[in-house]
């Protein structure tokens, strides 16, 4: 009974021990708390002073940029001078204030603010943020995949209406998540703009529109076109996933991307060395949604045709084709007048040359 005795009062005299040291580290963890708290409370104070001080010295940079439109021209070169400085170090400003953004706080969209309404969705480390747009890559990929199997599958069986409609749905749900990254990239500085965010919006609807679309016998017409179109589509995506994704990583480390700059569904500038790759592969899905168009088109006219979605849907597609084809020739004609121009340049200077060494025979 002793020993025992003994060994309750060691486990006791322990456990007061333990207790004793655990109260006393938590007095150091109470005291970091507050640490903390006083300075998220001053890093609030500090993002307040930044967004106020940014905001007023592009108002000021504003009001001197109007004065000085309203001077009257004058001949003195050193004046044109000082203005000229001037101009350029507000266009310098204007990147500075930019970069001082990138780690401060925005205000969501519109869109995001129906949304998520006033919950903020900045990330302010580029660690976050890389981690983020990593992750919406990964997203993109992996639907994409899905996608692809799924819509093989719907090729070979045509007998289950319910796998369209997990097909459907799943497109539904990719555009409407993707819209919603897209924004909260936006945010957080991504330069995706233009058509390439209209066009999620549209496809939005266009898969919805195609997830309701009866079981009639306009559906089962263009059923097998339509998931050849989304298997193509799905392929599509995955090849410019991996070589947009290699262009970026290759651009990066050059410095002349930004770090939050995505992979898009479309052709950009920074793409023209996969020019003779891509495009064409582009421009067959472009071509092939119009056909899309055309033949629901042609379905809508018919006397069997009683759904209203029909005509919406060749509609659609046939603002989704014409945007994507009109933008990416636009890329394109952009990208060619600084080649164009310089062999116009080149050719001219070769005419002058040949002129004035006929002239000096």
């Amino acid at each position: 009974m002793d020993e025992g005795l003994l060994g309750e009062e060691a486990n006791l005299k322990s456990c007061m021990e333990d207790w004793n040291e655990l109260n006393k580290e938590f007095t150091q963890l109470e005291a970091t708390h507050d640490h903390y708290k006083k300075t998220l409370e001053n890093l609030w104070d500090a993002q307040k002073k930044c967004l106020s001080g940014i905001a007023h010295q592009r108002y000021r940079t504003k009001q001197i940029s109007d004065k000085m439109n309203r001077l009257k021209d004058t001949s003195k070169p050193e004046t044109h001078e000082a203005l000229k400085q001037v101009r350029l170090e507000m266009l310098h400003r204007k990147s500075q204030f930019r970069e001082m953004e990138e780690f401060l706080p925005h205000k969501n969209g519109i869109y995001l603010s129906i949304i998520l309404g006033s919950v903020s969705v900045s990330l302010l480390n580029k660690e976050d943020k890389y981690a983020y747009k990593h992750n919406y890559e990964t997203f993109k990929a992996t639907v994409s995949y899905f996608s692809m199997a799924l819509s093989l599958i719907l090729l070979f069986v045509s007998e289950y209406r319910w796998l369209d409609a997990v097909l459907h749905f799943l497109l539904v749900w990719y555009y409407c998540t993707l819209t919603i990254r897209e924004n909260i990239l936006m945010v957080n500085g991504s330069r995706i703009k233009g058509w390439w965010v209209t066009h999620h919006f549209i496809s939005t609807v266009c898969a919805a529109l195609t997830l309701i679309w009866p079981d009639s016998y306009t559906y089962k017409s263009f059923r097998g076109q339509y998931s050849l179109f989304s298997c193509y589509l799905s392929f599509l995506y995955i090849v410019q996933f991996f070589y947009q994704k290699g262009a970026l990583y290759r651009l990066r480390s050059l410095g002349q991307r930004h770090e939050m700059d995505i992979t898009v569904e479309g052709f950009m500038s920074w793409m023209w060395k996969g020019i003779s790759f891509l495009l064409p592969l582009l421009f067959a899905g472009y071509f092939f949604q119009l056909y899309n168009a055309y033949v629901l088109y042609r379905l809508s006219q018919d006397s069997q045709c009683k759904e209203w979605q029909v005509l919406f849907l060749a509609i659609i597609h046939l603002i989704l084709s014409v945007g994507n084809i009109t933008t990416t020739l636009k890329v394109v004609f952009d990208k060619l007048k600084p080649d164009i121009s310089y062999r116009r340049q080149q050719l001219r200077n070769k005419y002058r040359f040949n002129s004035n060494l006929k002239k000096d025979m």
